[in-house]
């Protein structure tokens, strides 16, 4: 079956966010590059790893609003409360530990989608160890058929992903550098 296409437009946002809300994978333009996105939940998990042949040792980042993140039970730096949204993707640690890579995006679009969906995953969209696939018909010619749907827009991505920065404990430590820059946080 091919893929959905769907124009990223404002009106089509319900839309997008019915989709995901069905547990359907995609990929979706974001602040940074096209990301192969799902509602965050383990199922929807473990179809990104299957699509992406990703390590199940690589985490995913969780696109998440700034109120979800407020209400989350993550041990959030209030400073990081002055950045988002921001393309910077932060390593935090909920109460028992466990770390998740969590980003609030600076994409208009975007952050109107998240209060629809709900909190989601979202990678790169290629195949593990491939490089990122930054347009549309690049993304239309090797995931067709395999996404469920494709947003598709104009605008074409510079390539550059989020920064990824460790923040939990000090001092912060930056994973890889990007869109980003963290030197005041560090």
């Amino acid at each position: 079956m091919q893929s959905v296409i769907i124009d990223k437009s404002f009106s089509s946002i319900e839309s997008i966010a019915e989709l995901l809300n069905l547990d359907k994978v995609g990929a979706i333009p974001c602040d940074t590059i096209y990301g192969i996105s799902a509602r965050a939940n383990d199922v929807n998990a473990e179809k990104i790893y299957e699509i992406k042949k990703r390590p199940q040792n690589k985490s995913l980042i969780t696109l998440i609003s700034l109120d979800d993140l407020r209400l989350s039970s993550l041990k959030v730096p209030s400073v990081l409360y002055d950045v988002y949204p921001a393309p910077l993707t932060a390593i935090l640690m909920d109460e028992v530990g466990t770390t998740h890579a969590i980003r609030v995006p600076s994409d208009p679009f975007m952050l109107r989608l998240l209060p629809l969906s709900g909190p989601i995953f979202s990678t790169s969209v290629n195949i593990s160890g491939e490089r990122s696939l930054l347009t549309f018909n690049d993304v239309l010619c090797t995931f067709d058929k395999t996404l469920d749907f494709i947003v598709r827009t104009n605008d074409v991505s510079e390539g550059v992903p989020s920064t990824i920065i460790d923040m939990t404990q000090k001092p912060y430590r930056v994973i890889r550098m990007g869109a980003y820059d963290p030197h005041a946080l560090i």
